[in-house]
């Protein structure tokens, strides 16, 4: 336990003389008190027609009393029987009316989904021609000379990546299609099919999240297979056939001399669909290469709704828009992507539309590069007439833009999150392993300027079932604050359209995290804890010093090297330099270099710029890599040999060599790594950057290929430079750090369950550091520190999973520290005494439990022998009564009450005062302003988990005294340990 604890009422009139001492400095005042805009936050699910008006007013309130301050308005299909409300009916958009006053009043933002569902942007009213697409061909064969007599068939759509088409889009589905292009060409002997052609070619992209065998990105190399005599295409003899197809799908064509194959293209829809929306909000999603497909798609569904709710408050109630992650899968098709694709990559795509299917047209190496340039184009289509259009159209109405930009996203996740004002990630407390979304949501909102980074938090899987709570969550909470993560949303309030507990569910889906729970009324000062942190990370900028560049092209997920972390998976934490990654994208629009450092217009600074390994580049972004080196950037990379692309081929690689072999005299890296000056900047090259051990220095060949160099190299290369790590502790530590106006905040965590007595090194060499407490807005010196060259070392105490803030300010400060005059950094407590008396324990009758119980000793609930208590869930109240010793005196040393072992949150009234709840070590509250000398009366509630009630309830056909939509248990099922275990000590 810490010592120099201080009580709200005292710890705030401190922060009001600091802050009058400091003039404009609030900071430690809105640190005691976060403000709304700091509160975590909830996806409010509602199942499938449920709705309630009565029940939302109540969830609403639950919200607000609970400390939430915003929400993500979704309403899905996943199996619970349907309700009577239509979804869009206009009862149903009366209730989303009242869910919007409501929250008006309440001072809680609304972020409404992009469509039904929980992903996309689509519905029944999206027209076939609108949605988004493929293009397909049927192969007839030819033999000439003759004329062609015949019809050509239609190629069926391919199936959709989810599933089966929904029945009720089949017809539509089946029956679209729109003529394209005819092409014919001399039938190759033995024709080369491109490998992996459909991820390759936009037919499909599979979730990244939860299929192992899913690439992050497709390689661009430099060299491709020398292609088998006979087996492609040769670009000249393509033919365009496409103006002598007649109405009837009949050809009108006078074959030329030999075999002949003719593919009919035309359009079909790619089977996507809105998931997993309410039957009545079942269809096509829109197409996301034109900007006129969103605009009808919004003027249905977003439209409909701001006409009905009419005049909005902007600062609460409904204020954004949200895309959740990204699972349409891909599209490849457009009416207008012809067009699109020659003015963007200055070439006619039509004689390489037979590559959509596999054919090689003119050479291997040709059509991957056609590849490439569909993919960017694809990309490009969706950034701009998706994403910039639909934040574009809500910024007519007052809206800002949430990004989930993961999953199946056939783009850069980087580009497509650069996008939002606030980009989101994903990560579960059990289930998939999303992590990667974090590092890369929290570099696009870094690199982008963007103060904060959302989360989808602790997404739950089957096996959650009830079993998470606060205490539960705080370690991986804290991860996710380390990770740059600064807004919580927990997925998932279930909407409550009824009374019963814990009541309507997402099924087995998300960590139940709703006014259903047995601890729901002991909540609040979790997320307090969770706002306080939130407010601190939202200050000033991310410090790191490695900037790590993805590689150009679609898909693109971002992957730092492994060896950038420690820890275990899915919880790997940074290590002392921190990075984030950049887009090719970003770096062009966005870089220059200041003092040395790249640096973007948001604040980022970089002191290294690490090269993806790869042997393609584009002729712009080389030329923009030369720009910043020349300014004073210092690269770590390999040249690169080839441009990936068709435009300018094949001059672009010439030209792209030359540049290379001038920027880094050779094209070929020497063994190990060497350095060179260019410009007033500095390269670091050479074999051991793409070697999964940087002491490796074999030829190139040999050498197990990385794709950005091992962490030990780049951080030799920062010592180098006289730059120490930013944090570094021998203790099990996670960080973070940010550097604001006026002070330096460090967020430090225990990751152990073991209480940690350690020291911490951090990269500050001035400044007083102070201990900044998220648990209860306390601010306390930390007298007891060293100084060394640039760095400050710490004596540091945590208890299990404990964590603070460590703050340097750049100007003194006015802090009381009650340590009795020592120069000690955490005092110890002392046991005052164990409360061994008996106590008086009520339960909830309707529950099972019988009103009232004796027990003369602390126990948990499912060995005692009382009928009703084994199986029971809920609160209970311990009451007892005590004397002050002797040797504590009211008005005296800081008393605590240490509550020992609890299953699960316990809040604490002495002599009917409230103070406060014990959800996390160190399981202590302070007593100090509510205890009195003589008869003192103690009370802990104490709420444990609803699996017991549950299992207790699946022995019986007709279950007694829970009511949800979701039952798990059986009756064989282990109960979980339960109540007030202690014990319950008095410290001072």
């Amino acid at each position: 336990m810490r010592g120099s604890k201080l009580s709200p009422a005292l710890s705030l009139a401190l922060c009001l003389v600091n802050c009058a001492a400091l003039g404009e400095d609030d900071l430690p005042k809105s640190f005691l008190n976060p403000p709304d805009s700091a509160r975590p936050g909830v996806y409010w699910y509602f199942m499938d027609g449920n709705l309630s008006r009565n029940g939302m007013t109540r969830d609403l309130e639950s919200m607000k009393a609970a400390g939430l301050g915003h929400l993500v308005f979704l309403e899905v299909d996943i199996g619970v029987p349907r309700g009577p409300v239509g979804f869009l009916s206009e009862q149903w958009q009366d209730l989303f009316v009242h869910a919007v006053r409501e929250s008006e009043r309440l001072g809680i933002e609304i972020m409404l989904g992009s469509g039904p569902g929980w992903t996309g942007s689509g519905g029944p009213w999206v027209k076939p021609e609108q949605s988004m697409q493929h293009l397909v061909a049927s192969k007839t064969e030819a033999q000439g000379p003759a004329k062609f007599e015949g019809r050509l068939p239609v190629a069926r759509p391919r199936q959709p990546f989810f599933g089966d088409v929904p029945p009720k889009m089949r017809a539509e589905w089946e029956n679209f299609f729109s003529n394209v292009a005819v092409l014919a060409f001399p039938t190759p002997p033995v024709p080369t099919i491109i490998p992996e052609i459909d991820e390759k070619a936009l037919v499909y992209r599979a979730p990244f999240s939860s299929q192992p065998n899913v690439k992050p990105r497709i390689e661009a190399p430099a060299d491709y297979p020398t292609d088998p005599p006979g087996s492609t295409i040769p670009l000249d003899q393509v033919l365009d056939l496409t103006e002598k197809l007649n109405p009837d799908g009949t050809l009108d064509w006078q074959v030329p001399m030999g075999k002949w194959t003719v593919l009919r293209f035309v359009s079909r829809n790619n089977g996507a669909s809105t998931r997993p929306a309410p039957d009545p909000a079942i269809g096509f999603e829109c197409d996301k290469f034109d900007s006129t497909a969103l605009d009808a798609h919004f003027d249905e569904y977003v439209g409909r709704l701001l006409n009905k709710v009419g005049t909005r408050q902007r600062s609460q109630g409904w204020t954004m828009l949200h895309i959740d992650s990204w699972e349409m899968g891909a599209q490849n098709w457009s009416p207008k992507l012809r067009d699109e694709f020659r003015r963007r990559r200055g070439y006619d795509p039509l004689p390489f539309y037979p590559v959509y299917v596999g054919y090689v047209v003119g050479s291997r190496e040709h059509s991957e590069r056609f590849l490439w340039d569909l993919r960017a184009t694809a990309q490009e289509l969706v950034i701009e007439n998706h994403a910039e259009h639909l934040k574009q159209l809500g910024r007519k109405h007052g809206f800002t833009l949430s990004i989930e930009p993961y999953d199946m996203n056939p783009a850069n996740d980087f580009d497509l999150g650069a996008v939002a004002d606030m980009p989101m990630c994903e990560f579960w407390s059990l289930g998939f392993d999303t992590a990667y979304s974090c590092h890369q949501s929290a570099s696009i909102a870094h690199v982008m300027g963007r103060q904060i980074v959302g989360a989808e938090a602790f997404t739950g899987a089957p096996g959650e079932d009830w079993k998470f709570y606060p205490g539960a969550l705080k370690n991986q909470g804290d991860w996710a604050f380390a990770t740059g993560i600064n807004r919580l949303t927990y997925h998932t309030f279930a909407h409550k359209p009824d009374e019963g507990h814990p009541g309507m569910v997402m099924g087995p889906y998300g960590v139940h995290w709703d006014r259903g729970q047995t601890w729901w009324p002991m909540v609040r000062p979790y997320h307090r804890y969770i706002a306080r942190c939130q407010h601190l990370l939202r200050q000033g900028r991310a410090v790191a010093d490695t900037l790590y560049l993805m590689p150009e092209g679609a898909p693109n997920v971002f992957q730092p090297p492994a060896s950038a972390f420690s820890g275990t998976s899915p919880l790997l934490d940074r290590r002392g330099y921190n990075f984030d990654g950049c887009s090719a994208r970003a770096l062009i629009k966005l870089a220059q270099v200041k003092a040395g450092q790249i640096v973007f217009p948001g604040g980022a600074a970089y002191r290294l710029l690490v090269l993806p390994n790869s042997e393609t580049m584009t002729p712009e972004l080389l030329s923009k890599i030369e720009s910043l080196l020349k300014a004073g950037a210092t690269v770590v990379g390999n040249p690169p040999r080839k441009s990936p692309s068709l435009l300018g081929f094949p001059d672009c690689d010439r030209e792209l060599a030359r540049q290379a072999e001038s920027i880094w005299g050779s094209l070929r890296p020497p063994a190990g790594h060497a350095s060179r000056a260019w410009g007033n900047g500095k390269l670091i090259w050479g074999q051991a950057l793409s070697a999964a051990d940087p002491s490796q220095s074999p030829p190139l060949t040999e050498v197990k290929r990385e794709f950005y160099p091992h962490y030990d190299l780049t951080s030799a290369i920062l010592r180098d430079a006289v730059v120490p790590e930013d944090f570094t502790s021998p203790g099990p530590l996670r960080y973070t750090h940010r550097c604001a106006e006026g002070r330096d905040i460090y967020f430090v965590a225990n990751r152990s369950d073991q209480v940690v007595e350690t020291s911490a090194v951090f990269r500050i060499d001035a400044g007083s550091p102070e201990l900044w407490d998220p648990l209860n807005g306390q601010i306390r010196s930390l007298p007891e520190f060293t100084r060394a060259g640039d760095t400050t070392r710490i004596p540091l105490r945590f208890e299990p999973f404990e964590s603070y803030f460590v703050v340097f300010p750049t100007k003194p400060r006015f802090i009381v520290s009650r340590s009795n005059g020592a120069l000690s950094n955490f005092a110890q407590l002392t046991e005052v005494t164990t409360f061994n008396s008996a106590w008086d324990v009520s339960f909830d009758p309707t529950m099972g439990a019988p009103d009232r119980v004796r027990f003369e000793e602390l126990s948990d609930w499912t060995r005692r022998p009382e009928a009703g208590l084994k199986h029971y869930s809920g609160i209970a109240t311990y009451r007892t009564t005590f004397d002050l010793p002797p040797s504590c005196n009211p008005g005296g040393p800081r008393l605590y009450l240490d509550v020992g072992c609890v299953y699960v949150i316990a809040r604490v009234r002495v002599n009917g005062a409230d103070c406060g709840v014990a959800w996390t070590a160190p399981w202590r509250v302070d007593i100090s302003d509510a205890v009195q000398a003589k008869n003192n009366t103690l009370e802990i509630k104490v709420a444990n988990l609803w699996p017991n009630r549950m299992i207790g309830d699946a022995a019986s056909s007709e279950p007694k005294y829970t009511q949800t939509t979701y039952r798990p248990f059986k009756p064989s099922d282990p109960l979980l340990p339960s109540g007030l275990i202690g014990p319950v000590r008095l410290m001072k």
